[in-house]
C-alpha cells in the first residue's frame, strides 16, 4: 500500500513547482520526507483496520482475535515464541493456527460430526486425514430384519482388495474387540465401540513432472525405475480435495501410496467402492509414463501410454515379461518394464508423486529465488529449443565468457559512454544460470571464476534437474570442481548432483603468483542434495558409500550449507599456513551413510582443519573437527571429537556419549542421566542412554520416511529443543506442537462417551 514519496508535492501549482527547480528542488526534497511519513501512518492505519479481520490481521493479532471468541490455546504444545524473531514466528504460526480460529465458531456448531474430526486435523495440525468409528468394524451377528451393510464384514481369502487394506484407515473387515482406549500413551487399541480414529499422514507428496526413468542396465535394458537415480520409490497418490464438508476422506482425497490391485481396478476400468473409482494414471494425474515414438512410430510424445497398455505387475525380481505393446509398472516400487523386443528408442519419461518429510533436497516445492541486484541471467532446457534456451550448463557457462571477451574496450574517461560500459561490465560480473525443466543432465563442471565474479547455478522454481557426473577421465578426477580467485562468490541452489561430489580447490600455496590472486570468497548450497555415496542401488544402498560429497582443499572460502542434503564432508588444509575453513550449515542432513564412518573428517590430519556451526542438523557419522563455535538443536549420531574445547557451545542436542565437545547445555543424554544419578543403580545407567538415543524410521536416503524419528523415539529428543520442539533436521515441522494442538482439540470436539485417538499412517 505504499505511495509515492513525492505525491504531496505533484499537488502543488505548476508555478511553484518551477521555481523550486529554479532553486535546486529544496522543496521537494523536504515534501518528501513529509510524504514518506504521511505513508506510513496511512498504511500503519490501513493495516489497523486489516486487523479487525482473522482473513488479513497481522500473524501477532490472531491470539488476541482468538481470545475475543474464546479460543484456548493448548498448554502441552509449549510457550509462545518471540514473536520479534522468525523462529519465534514461525512457532506462533503452529501454536494458533489462523484457519483454526477463523473455522473456531462453525466447528462449535458442527461438534460431535466425524467430518469434523478430519477438518480439526487439517486445521489445527495441518495433516491430512481421515477418520473412522471403530464400532462399525466390530464383528457381531446382525438380525435377518436390520441389516446393516455398511459394517465390517468376515475376511473372504478371495477377496485380495479386503486383504490389503487390513488394519489401516480403508479397512471395511470386521475384527474382534480390542478393550485397550484408542488415546492410551502406552498400548494403543482400536477396535471397541467407544473408540474413534483420526488416521494422520505426516509425510508430505512431492510431485516429479516430465523427468527422465533411469534405466537399469545392471538388470536389463528394458527396466526402468521412476526416480532418475535409480532407487525404487514408492509411488503417492495426488491427493484430490475434499468437495463436501461432510464427506468423509476416501483414498482418492489422501495421500496414500498406490497400490498394484488399486492401479489394477483403475487401469482397467473396473473401480471397486473401497477406491471410490480414483484415477491415478494419465496424464495430470498421480502417474504417467510418457515413451515417444511407443508403441508406435507415430504416438504423440506429448501423451503419456494409455492406460488399457499399462500393467500393474509385483516387479520385485525383475522377473516379469511384458507382452509386446504392453508396459508393466510396479507403483509400490517404483518400477517398470517394457517388453524386451520392444524398447522405447527415444527414451522414457515419468510424472510421479514420491513422500518425503519436508522441503529439503532438491525438489519441486517452492522456495524464494535469490540474486544480486545487477546480472545476466541464462536460461537452460531439454525440453524446450526456443531461442536463447541453453541446452546443458556447458553451453550457458560458455555464453557468458563469451560475452565477457566480446565487452568493447574500456573507452576514455572523457568519452559519455563510461558509465554504460561500467553498467555492462557489472552486468556480466554476476550471472545466474537457471535449469527450467526436471530433467537429467550428463555432463561435467569444471568451473573458474575471476576475482569479483558471482555465479549462481538454480533449478526455477517448482522444478528439479538432476546433474550426473559420470567416469569420463582416466588421468584425472571427474568430480563438479570450482575454483576462483578474490572476491568470487558460487552458489548452487535447488539441484541434485549424483555420480560425483563436488570438490573446492583453493590456490596452490606453492605458486606465490596464485595466493597473492586469493581464493573463492563465499560457497552457498542452498536446497541441494549431494547425494549420500554418490549414487543409489535399487535399495537405496549408496553404490560408493565410503566417498565424499563435498571436499575443500586448501580453501578458504566461507562454506554456507541450508536446507540441504549432503553426504561426508572431507577438508583438506594446511594448519600451519591457512585459517580454519568456516563452514555453517542448517537445517540440513549431513550421512555419511552410516555411523560408523565419519561425516566430517580430514583425509591428511587427525582432525578436519575447520570451524562447523549447526543449527537444526541430522548428522550421521563422526564429527572430526577443529572447533565447533554453535551447535543447537542438532543430532549427532556418532562420537564427535573437537580440537579446540574451549571454543564454542553445544546447546539442546543429542551427542553421542565419549565425544570430546565444547561446552554443552542442556544436551542428551547428559541432562536425562543427570535427572536419574540418584534414583538407578550406576549399572542401569547405560539403559538410560540406549532409551535416550534417537531412533529413526530409516537411515536410508531414498526412504520415504529418511531421518524421520521414529514414533518409539525417547520424549528427550522429540521434544528436546530449546522451543520444545524436536531435535534434528526436521526441527521446524514443529510436530510435537502439532500433535498437542490435534490430541487436545480432539478432547475438545468429541461426544461424550467417546475415545478419539490419533494414528499415523506413516
Amino acid at each position: 500500500m505504499t505511495r509515492s514519496a513525492e505525491r504531496l508535492y505533484d499537488l502543488l501549482p505548476v508555478i511553484h513547482r518551477m521555481r523550486d527547480a529554479e532553486r535546486g528542488y529544496p522543496l521537494r526534497a523536504l515534501l518528501s520526507v513529509i510524504g514518506e511519513q504521511v505513508n506510513v501512518i496511512e498504511d500503519d492505519i490501513a493495516q489497523l483496520y486489516a486487523n479487525w479481520f482473522i482473513e488479513t490481521c497481522a500473524d501477532w493479532a490472531v491470539p488476541y482475535i482468538g481470545d475475543l471468541i474464546g479460543y484456548r490455546p493448548v498448554h502441552e504444545a509449549g510457550i509462545a515464541g518471540d514473536a520479534a524473531a522468525a523462529e519465534g514466528r514461525q512457532l506462533n504460526k503452529i501454536l494458533t493456527p489462523r484457519r483454526e480460529v477463523a473455522n473456531t465458531l462453525g466447528y462449535r456448531r458442527r461438534k460431535g460430526t466425524l467430518a469434523l474430526l478430519e477438518l480439526l486435523a487439517n486445521t489445527a495440525a495441518g495433516w491430512p486425514a481421515r477418520a473412522v468409528e471403530f464400532y462399525s468394524l466390530l464383528g457381531w451377528t446382525q438380525h435377518f430384519n436390520h441389516l446393516r451393510l455398511g459394517r465390517g464384514r468376515s475376511a473372504d481369502l478371495r477377496l485380495g482388495e479386503a486383504l490389503d487394506l487390513i488394519d489401516g484407515p480403508l479397512d471395511r473387515l470386521a475384527h474382534t474387540a480390542d478393550i485397550r482406549r484408542v488415546n492410551s500413551q502406552r498400548a494403543q487399541g482400536c477396535y471397541n465401540v467407544p473408540s474413534v480414529g483420526v488416521f494422520v499422514w505426516r509425510l508430505k507428496t512431492y510431485s516429479i513432472s516430465h523427468a527422465p526413468a533411469y534405466c537399469v542396465e545392471s538388470e536389463a535394458p528394458h527396466c526402468f525405475t521412476f526416480s532418475a537415480l535409480g532407487n525404487d520409490t514408492p509411488l503417492n497418490n495426488k491427493a484430490e480435495p475434499e468437495t463436501e464438508p461432510t464427506h468423509i476422506a476416501e483414498a482418492a482425497n489422501l495421500p496414500v501410496p498406490v497400490r498394484r490391485r488399486a492401479l489394477e481396478e483403475v487401469v482397467k476400468l473396473r473401480p471397486r467402492k473401497t477406491e471410490a473409482a480414483a484415477a491415478y494414471y494419465g496424464k495430470a494425474r498421480s502417474i504417467a509414463i510418457y515413451a515417444p515414438g511407443w508403441p508406435a512410430k507415430d504416438a504423440d510424445a506429448s501423451q503419456p501410454v494409455p492406460r488399457g497398455l499399462v500393467v500393474p505387475a509385483d516387479l520385485s525380481d525383475w522377473r516379469y515379461r511384458a507382452k509386446r505393446g504392453e508396459v508393466a509398472l510396479d507403483p509400490v516400487l517404483g518400477r517398470i518394464v517394457f517388453p524386451q523386443r520392444h524398447l522405447p528408442k527415444r527414451g522414457v519419461w515419468v510424472d510421479y508423486h514420491y513422500a518425503f518429510s519436508a522441503d529439503m533436497g532438491g525438489g519441486e516445492y517452492d522456495r524464494a529465488l535469490s540474486q544480486p541486484a545487477v546480472f545476466t541471467l541464462y536460461r537452460v532446457s531439454k525440453e524446450t529449443s526456443a531461442e536463447g534456451l541453453f541446452s546443458t550448463v556447458n553451453a550457458a557457462l560458455a555464453k557468458w565468457r563469451e560475452a565477457q571477451k566480446s565487452l568493447r574496450p574500456r573507452p576514455s574517461g572523457d568519452d559519455p559512454a563510461l558509465p554504460g560500459w561500467l553498467s555492462d561490465k557489472e552486468k556480466l560480473r554476476a550471472a545466474v544460470i537457471e535449469v527450467l525443466d526436471s530433467a537429467a543432465y550428463t555432463e561435467q563442471l569444471a568451473i573458474v571464476l575471476e576475482a569479483g565474479e558471482y555465479l549462481q547455478i538454480r533449478a526455477a522454481n517448482r522444478v528439479r534437474p538432476v546433474i550426473r557426473l559420470l567416469d569420463y577421465m582416466t588421468d584425472r578426477p571427474d568430480a563438479f570442481s570450482l575454483s576462483g580467485k578474490q572476491g568470487s562468490r558460487f552458489t548452487l541452489d535447488g539441484l541434485i548432483v549424483t555420480g560425483r561430489g563436488l570438490q573446492i580447490t583453493g590456490p596452490d600455496r606453492g605458486d606465490a603468483e596464485a595466493v597473492a590472486q586469493g581464493d573463492v570468497c563465499d560457497v552457498t548450497i542452498r536446497h541441494s542434495t549431494l547425494v549420500p555415496g554418490w549414487g543409489l542401488d535399487c535399495d537405496c544402498e549408496p553404490k560408493r558409500p565410503s566417498e565424499p560429497s563435498l571436499e575443500l582443499t586448501d580453501t578458504a572460502a566461507r562454506i554456507v550449507i541450508e536446507h540441504s542434503i549432503i553426504g561426508s564432508i572431507h577438508v583438506t588444509a594446511d594448519e600451519t599456513q591457512t585459517d580454519p575453513v568456516e563452514i555453517a550449515v542448517s537445517d540440513s542432513i549431513i550421512d555419511a551413510t552410516s555411523v560408523e564412518r565419519a561425516a566430517v573428517c580430514a583425509p591428511n590430519l587427525p582432525l578436519a582443519f575447520a570451524k562447523i556451526s549447526f543449527a537444526r542438523c541430522t548428522v550421521i557419522g563422526g564429527v572430526e573437527t577443529h572447533a565447533i563455535p554453535l551447535a543447537e538443536n542438532s543430532i549427532f549420531m556418532a562420537p564427535v571429537c573437537v580440537g579446540r574445547r574451549q571454543i564454542g557451545c553445544m546447546r539442546f542436542c543429542y551427542v553421542t556419549p565419549v565425544s570430546r565437545t565444547p561446552r554443552r547445555y542442556h544436551c542428551e543424554p547428559d541432562a536425562a542421566l543427570r535427572a536419574v544419578k540418584d534414583a538407578i543403580p550406576e549399572a542401569a545407567m547405560d539403559r538410560e542412554a540406549a532409551r535416550v538415543r534417537p531412533r529413526f524410521t530409516s537411515l536410508r536416503y531414498g526412504a520415504p520416511a529418511y531421518c524421520q524419528l521414529s514414533r518409539a523415539c525417547a520424549g528427550e529428543i522429540t521434544r528436546g529443543a530449546s522451543d520444545e520442539a524436536e531435535m534434528g533436521a526436521f526441527h521446524d515441522l514443529f510436530q510435537p506442537q502439532r500433535e498437542a494442538n490435534l490430541r487436545a482439540r480432539l478432547i475438545e470436539f468429541t461426544p461424550a462417551g467417546m475415545d478419539a485417538g490419533i494414528l499415523f499412517a506413516n
